[in-house]
């Protein structure tokens, strides 16, 4: 049974945010990897994604636009690091491939029966970027949204594939 994101601030430099998801790893993977899945559900409640380039494989690229509700565009950009399916992402994630805020993110998938405990680590190269993060961006609950979504995504693939 899935269970409520939780995020929270793991140390100075790293947030970390997790979730068990109803649903089996390879379905989960499947809509982290593939770009039809993640303009699904990619990013916080409300916001959209328009794809620019996407070629997933390490040292590949997903160069997307973020779209706010209020309309704002912010640019976005993964280089995938490292990619061991079905249970381990590593990208980089910033807004272009010279950002020096760039931080480094490492999802794991961890399949438990029917259900997948999904977590999230994002490390920043300085206490300072966490902060600013945490405290102008919202990441802790915009990452609760953003696993929920991927959560509530899952479970309509499922529905809609019976």
């Amino acid at each position: 049974m899935a269970s409520a994101p939780s995020s929270r601030r793991a140390s100075d430099r790293e947030i970390v945010v997790s979730r068990t998801i109803d649903g089996p790893r390879r379905l989960v993977y499947e809509a982290f990897t593939s770009v039809r899945h993640l303009s699904q559900w990619w990013g916080p409640n409300g916001f959209t994604t328009t794809t620019r380039a996407f070629e997933f494989r390490p040292g590949g690229v997903w160069d997307f636009i973020m779209h706010t509700p209020d309309g704002t565009d912010l640019p976005n950009w993964i280089e995938w690091r490292e990619i061991v399916p079905p249970e381990r992402i590593v990208y980089l994630h910033g807004e272009g491939d010279d950002d020096p805020r760039a931080f480094v993110s490492t999802v794991t998938l961890v399949e438990r029966g029917p259900v997948t405990e999904v977590t999230m680590r994002a490390v920043f190269a300085t206490k300072e970027q966490c902060d600013a993060v945490i405290e102008q961006y919202g990441a802790l609950e915009r990452g609760t949204d953003h696993l929920g979504r991927l959560s509530a995504y899952v479970v309509d693939l499922i529905a809609t594939s019976r």
